[in-house]
Order: C-alpha cells, then sequence, then structure tokens
C-alpha cells in the first residue's frame, strides 16, 4: 500500500517503468523509519542515489520536499491503494505530480504547552498556567483536505479546494 506519510514508511517499491507499463520493480528497507530526526532527509536522499525521477507517497515533510525539488525528482500524493495501481494512475496520466511544498501538517515541536499545568510545573508560564499554545503559520488552517476519489492529501489553505490530481472536491 502507498504510505500516508513519506518519511517513515517502512519500505520503498523502486519501479521501473516504460512508457505506460511497469517493466521491473524491487523493494527497498527504509533504515531511517525509526530515525528520531531527519527521517525524511536521510529517505530522500538514499532514493535520490537509487536514481528514482518521481515519487508517490500521502504527504511530505519539508525537508524531503526540499531535497526531492533539488534533486528534480516529482512528488506525487497518492496515498492508501496498492503501490502498483498508484504507478499505473500515475503512467497513464490519472494523476500528476507537481508538488512543490511540504504537504504535510507542520510539526516543529516547539510549541509551549496550552497552560493547563495546573501550576505544578516549572515551564515556560512558571506553572502557572501561563504557557502559550503553538501557532500555525496565518496562511494555513488545522487540517489537511483529502480527495475521496483518489486519496491526494494537501494542506488546509483556504475554506474548500479541488483535487489537483483529478479534479474532485476535496474533504
Amino acid at each position: 500500500m502507498t504510505s500516508p506519510v513519506f518519511g517513515r514508511c517502512l519500505a520503498f517499491t523502486i519501479v521501473e517503468a516504460d512508457g505506460k507499463e511497469i517493466k521491473s520493480s524491487y523493494t527497498v528497507n527504509n533504515s531511517f523509519s525509526g530515525a528520531t530526526g531527519g527521517a525524511g532527509i536521510q529517505s530522500a536522499q538514499m532514493l535520490i542515489t537509487e536514481g528514482i525521477k518521481v515519487i508517490i507517497a500521502g504527504n511530505y515533510g519539508p525537508n524531503a520536499s526540499t531535497v526531492f525539488g533539488q534533486a528534480g525528482v516529482e512528488m506525487v500524493s497518492l496515498q492508501g491503494i496498492p503501490v502498483k495501481d498508484a504507478v499505473m494512475k500515475y503512467l497513464s496520466g490519472e494523476v500528476k505530480g507537481g508538488i512543490t511544498q511540504p504537504t504535510g501538517q507542520p510539526m516543529s515541536g516547539r510549541g509551549t504547552g496550552m497552560g493547563r499545568g495546573m501550576g505544578q510545573g516549572m515551564g515556560t508560564g512558571m506553572g502557572r498556567g501561563m504557557g502559550r499554545a503553538g501557532t500555525m503559520p496565518p496562511t494555513q488552517t488545522a487540517g489537511s483536505f483529502v480527495c475521496p476519489n483518489c486519496g491526494c492529501t494537501m494542506p488546509r489553505t483556504k475554506p474548500s479546494m479541488k483535487c489537483p490530481n483529478c479534479g474532485t472536491e476535496m474533504m
């Protein structure tokens, strides 16, 4: 199955295609899936050394997106379907790449909490419930859109959106 996340998936299926036909495939374990940090960038670099030209996954983090962009690798957002089906949808033109930015939710890990320590902790608010909640950039609203037709996932940047792959109204 295609993974909902790129950097932390357990394995990658490398497919060689000629036109609209799959010629061969093999699997590479993702030794970086359990990394405490940098899983996306390390996984992307490993795949680039394998010679990939296109990557298909649900969401891409900022580091992986940057590495793929610099290497000219086309990113396609498609998840939750068998790998062979995802590859055939891409080869037939049913889905397209063109992702140029991260598609996952921001996860910087730098939020200072919700101030719910009930006076017990000595963190930013000195235990007085005065910590700030982490915030998202003003251009985004919480969550992601998911296409009910092809499974494409995109960050929620406006109230409604059509799928960039198939044109279906995203949910």
